[in-house]
């Protein structure tokens, strides 16, 4: 597994975060812009394994 420098789940200005990363994936693949809402928060060093999210 490659291993990122994620600031945590949650989009910040400035910071790689998984949020902005399945967003950004969603909109190349559909062309669609998304805004998930995530069962939790991480922070970063946290592994967000397993994290569910909605559309």
């Amino acid at each position: 597994m490659m291993e990122r420098n994620f600031g945590g789940w949650q989009k910040q200005p400035n910071k790689l975060n998984i949020q902005g990363e399945i967003e950004n994936a969603i909109r190349e693949i559909t062309g669609e812009e998304v805004d998930l809402t995530a069962s939790g928060r991480t922070d970063a060093g946290v592994h967000a394994l397993r994290t569910s999210c909605k559309l």
